[in-house]
């Protein structure tokens, strides 16, 4: 199938637009391939410190040419998602040495969990977690004794911090090691209307905590199709997963099936063999288009939207928030998971998964095929299912030809609906986006007056005088991340949702994030520019007419005398302290804007 035209076009002008950024950066991973196995530059005295705690592995490193595969690790036993990591360095160790190499853990990053910080000061630290793991995982690799990297990484920063690192040392093969999804527990819905009932008085906090303990329940991802599933499946349709690795269970004989060839496909890969398939050329302008697509089609998580740019100009590559629209435009939403509908990603991937996902995408031409994967050449690859057989190695067999659900996954022919799950907003308020695949139609308009706010505290202590009652458009300001870090603001959904269910039209603008779990209630976010540098938001007040219309892309303020105020101010000094924040005063004050990826690691790129 010929790649479709809008794709193509999309394609073309990222290459254009990053032409001078992408070759610098090319010839930069070039050299650096040129220079051979970086351990052979070491010194004896440089490489006896690294090989000095390695017991029976030490003479292999230091008088062969075996492979020494790098692990940098986000483990840790407090999210349920990387629990499961714990054991991942042994068993890739017992791997690498029956295939006369060795692997050490070059180091370990933050991995924070946004469901513990959510409404708490820790989630003003939350997106810049993303950067502090990026630096982390380059300080650990730029010992350079490793020939291969194995990123052991999985939720909603932490992926994309991997891939921020792995952007500088992309002159070495890669992989990811996902720990796959936890067991289905309590359904989704369920769990979302104990929180409403609890938002509205209706229940009390015993019956609250056991809904989340019955939802939240085991090791691997939380379930819904938020943002850490969100970047399992961009992991796999880019090409940096095994096919079918992403929502395989924790501690199952599939997912040790997948780890160990994981380990066994990337020792292969390195320059020291015949087979040496960098980084760098995996990642290219076509793998992000790729992942834009499958995002859309998936109604993946608007996080996505400030980490793929970000992860792009690691690679030289500028992404732009057209060209996220225009691609929602080309690609037909496929999938229904939570909060898109009732089903969770165990219920996506026995219905086909993405294995029928992408051989969907593929025969309509919206994803390019022409790309190099760690699997091999050709992301048709992609669209085969993992198998371990009773006794026998693992293998790959051919996906499924059709869904097995069609309430949870359906044919390109078939969509849920003709374009993605994203639109681009614009208009006298600025630049935003809107995910619209869990809004229903008659929300996707609403014009409806202001109610202007600094906390999400104010907006629920609001809900619960009573004063919110009637149409709103409620502006949550100071809230990007040169102001206090850009937090999600996911604590508010139960709280507009029992607004939006008396009957009132209710929508969200604000500069900061809401979840990739969120999605029912029409919410402009990311705004840019945000209010802390006088964006458009700073001059909103009480009662102004709001119109946000997401079919048409817009966004304005329709008080006559809008453009013509005074910006207001705000003190955030209490944003500023505590819980770590004083130490972050670096990063919010040289942020990108959200439409670049609101990092300070490429302050001043254009």
């Amino acid at each position: 199938m010929a790649v479709n035209k809008t794709v193509l076009e999309v394609t073309d002008r990222i290459v254009a637009r990053s032409r001078p950024g992408r070759e610098t950066y090319l010839a930069a991973m070039r050299r650096a391939a040129e220079d051979g196995p970086a351990r052979a530059h070491l010194t004896c005295s440089n490489q006896a410190h690294a090989y000095a705690a390695m017991g029976g592995d030490q003479d292999r490193l230091a008088t062969t040419r075996a492979p020494n595969l790098g692990i940098i690790t986000a483990y840790n036993d407090m999210l349920s998602a990387h629990a499961p990591f714990e054991s991942y360095p042994a068993r890739i160790k017992d791997i690498a040495r029956r295939m006369g190499a060795t692997a050490q853990v070059a180091g370990g990053v933050p991995a924070m969990c946004d469901g513990v910080t959510q409404g708490q000061d820790g989630m003003e630290l939350s997106l810049f977690s993303r950067d502090v793991i990026a630096l982390a995982a380059s300080v650990a690799l730029s010992h350079n004794t490793f020939d291969a990297v194995a990123m052991l990484g999985t939720c909603d920063k932490i992926v994309p911090g991997l891939v921020m690192a792995a952007g500088a040392f992309a002159h070495l093969p890669m992989i990811f090691l996902p720990s796959g999804p936890m067991t289905s527990g309590l359904p989704n819905d369920e769990k979302a209307k104990v929180r409403k009932a609890f938002a509205a008085g209706e229940t009390d906090r015993a019956a609250l905590m056991q809904a989340e303990m019955a939802a939240y329940h085991g090791p691997g991802t939380c379930t819904f199709y938020g943002t850490a599933n969100s970047n399992q499946m961009l992991m796999e349709i880019m090409g940096l997963h095994l096919p079918g690795a992403s929502f395989v269970s924790p501690d199952t004989p599939l997912r040790h099936a997948l780890t160990d060839a994981g380990t066994e496909t990337i020792l292969t890969q390195t320059a020291l063999g015949d087979s040496y398939r960098p980084l760098y050329e995996i990642m290219d302008e076509r793998a992000f288009v790729n992942g834009i697509v499958g995002l859309m089609a998936t109604g993946g998580s608007t996080n996505l939207v400030l980490h793929l740019p970000a992860m792009a100009r690691a690679f030289g590559i500028i992404l732009t928030l057209q060209d996220f629209a225009d691609l929602s435009e080309a690609a037909p939403l496929l999938a229904r998971v939570y909060p898109n509908g009732l089903a969770d990603v165990n219920h996506f991937h026995a219905a086909g998964g993405l294995g029928f996902l992408i051989a969907q995408l593929l025969d309509a031409g919206l994803v390019h095929e022409d790309v190099q994967t760690v699997a091999g050449p050709g992301l048709g690859r992609y669209t085969q299912d993992p198998q371990l057989p009773l006794n026998k190695p693992l293998a790959w067999v051919p996906g499924s030809t059709s869904s097995l659900n069609d309430k949870i996954l359906r044919p390109q022919s078939d969509p849920f609906q003709p374009t993605g799950g994203l639109k681009h907003l614009t208009g006298n308020l600025g630049q935003s986006i809107i995910k619209l695949s869990a809004v229903k139609p008659e929300h996707r308009l609403i014009e409806a007056p202001a109610r202007v706010f600094e906390t999400q505290d104010a907006v629920i202590d609001a809900f619960k005088a009573g004063t919110l009652d009637g149409d709103a458009a409620i502006v949550l300001r100071f809230h990007g991340p040169q102001a206090n870090g850009m937090p999600e603001v996911h604590g508010l959904t139960p709280t507009l949702s029992v607004l939006q269910d008396r009957g009132y039209k209710i929508a969200l603008v604000t500069d900061g994030r809401m979840s990739g779990a969120s999605g029912r209630i029409p919410a402009a976010i990311h705004l840019s520019p945000e209010t802390m540098a006088q964006g458009p938001l700073a001059r909103v007040r009480d009662g102004d007419p709001i119109r946000l219309d997401a079919e048409h892309g817009s966004l304005d303020n329709l008080a006559p005398d809008f453009e013509n105020r005074t910006p207001d101010t705000a003190d955030l000094a209490t944003s500023h302290t505590g819980t770590g924040r004083e130490l972050f005063s670096l990063f919010r004050d040289n942020a990108t804007p959200a439409t670049q990826g609101a990092s300070p690691l490429f302050k001043g790129e254009t």
